[in-house]
C-alpha cells in the first residue's frame, strides 16, 4: 500500500514538471512576442501583411524550408544515435522536438542535453550525451568555418576597422584556457558522471568514420537551409541584395552569434543586435532586420517547440 502511494506522488510530481517545463517555455515565447521592446507586436504583424508574408506563396516556401531545416537536424539525430541502438525517423523526431521545448529556458540549450538522455535507460545516457555534443559540434564547425570566411570577405568589402592585436590577445587567452582544461581533463583519475577523458576519446574514435562524415554533410545542408531561409525573407520584404552579397552578411552574423553564450529564449534579441549592426553597412532598414530576424526564430525555434510540447507532455520514462 506504501509503495503504491509512493509510485502515484512520483507520478504526480513526473506530470507537474512536464506541464510546469511546457508552461514556462511558452510563457517566455508569450513575453518575447508580446512584450519584446525592440518590435512592437502589432506594428510587426501590420508590417509582415503590408509585404504579404502570409501570402500563399512566401508562407508555403517558408514553412517548406523551415520542415526541411528539421528534417536535416531529426535525420542527423537518427543517425547518430544509430552508433548505439537503432531508432526510427519517428522516435528521432519526438526527441530532437521535445528536447528543444525543454532546453528553450536553458543557457545555451543545455536542457537539450539531459533531455535527450533521459528518453533512454541508464546504460545509454552518457553515451547520448556525448553524441549529442558531437551533433552541436559539427554545427558549430560548419557555422565557424562558413563564418569565418564570410566575415573576412565581409570585413574587406566594407573596410571594417578591426583591431588585429585584441583579437590575438582573446585567441591566445582563448588557447592558454584551452591547454590548461586539456590537462586537467587528462588526468587518469579526472572523470565526468564515471567517464575519464581517454574513454570519451575512444568512444568517439569508435564512431565510424561515415558517421562523422554524414554528421558534418548534414549540419552543413542544415546551415545552407536556414541561411537560405534569412535570404528569401530579404527578398520578400523587397531587398536588392544579390545572393553574395547578402550571404556575407547572413553567415558573419551566425558566427558573431554564436560566439556570445546566451539563454535560448534570448537568441533572437541576441541574433536581432547583431544582424542590426552587421546590416547596416550595405544600409537596410533597421526595422526589417528586427522583422526578419523575429520571423526566423518564429519558424525555427517557436513552431517547433509547440510541436514539442507535446511530445513533452506524453513523455514516458524508459523502461530499465
Amino acid at each position: 500500500m506504501h509503495n503504491n502511494g509512493s509510485h502515484k506522488i512520483k507520478q504526480f510530481f513526473f506530470v507537474l514538471i512536464k506541464l510546469i517545463i511546457v508552461v514556462a517555455a511558452f510563457y517566455f515565447i508569450y513575453t518575447k512576442i508580446v512584450e519584446n521592446e525592440h518590435l512592437e507586436f502589432n506594428k510587426f504583424v501590420v508590417f509582415l501583411n503590408k509585404n504579404e508574408v502570409f501570402s500563399l506563396k512566401n508562407s508555403l516556401v517558408l514553412i517548406i524550408l523551415t520542415g526541411f531545416n528539421w528534417f536535416f537536424e531529426i535525420t542527423k539525430w537518427q543517425q547518430l544515435v544509430k552508433v548505439i541502438k537503432g531508432i526510427s525517423f519517428i522516435s528521432a523526431l519526438e526527441q530532437s522536438l521535445g528536447g528543444l521545448t525543454a532546453s528553450l529556458i536553458t543557457p545555451n540549450r543545455i536542457g537539450d542535453y539531459g533531455a535527450k538522455a533521459i528518453y533512454y535507460t541508464k546504460p545509454y545516457r552518457t553515451k547520448i550525451v556525448l553524441l549529442n555534443l558531437l551533433g552541436n559540434m559539427a554545427q558549430m564547425i560548419i557555422t565557424t568555418l562558413l563564418g569565418c570566411i564570410g566575415f573576412t570577405l565581409f570585413a574587406r568589402q566594407y573596410a571594417i576597422a578591426i583591431n588585429y592585436t585584441n583579437v590575438i590577445t582573446i585567441g591566445i587567452i582563448i588557447l592558454i584556457i584551452g591547454l590548461f582544461t586539456g590537462m586537467i581533463l587528462s588526468k587518469k583519475h579526472f572523470k565526468i558522471k564515471g567517464f575519464s577523458l581517454i574513454s570519451v576519446i575512444d568512444f568517439i574514435k569508435s564512431i565510424p568514420l561515415k558517421t562523422h562524415v554524414l554528421n558534418l554533410i548534414l549540419s552543413c545542408a542544415r546551415y545552407l537551409i536556414f541561411s537560405f531561409q534569412f535570404y528569401f525573407l530579404l527578398t520578400v520584404f523587397n531587398i536588392d541584395l544579390n545572393y553574395y552579397d547578402a550571404m556575407l552578411v547572413i553567415t558573419s552574423m551566425y558566427l558573431l552569434a554564436s560566439i556570445v553564450p546566451t539563454i535560448s529564449i534570448f537568441d533572437v534579441v541576441i541574433k536581432s543586435s547583431i544582424a542590426v549592426f552587421l546590416f547596416a553597412y550595405i544600409p537596410v532598414n533597421e526595422f526589417i532586420i528586427l522583422s526578419i530576424t523575429s520571423l526566423m526564430w518564429l519558424l525555427n525555434f517557436v513552431l517547433p517547440s509547440v510541436f514539442g510540447s507535446y511530445f513533452v507532455l506524453n513523455f514516458k520514462l524508459p523502461k530499465s
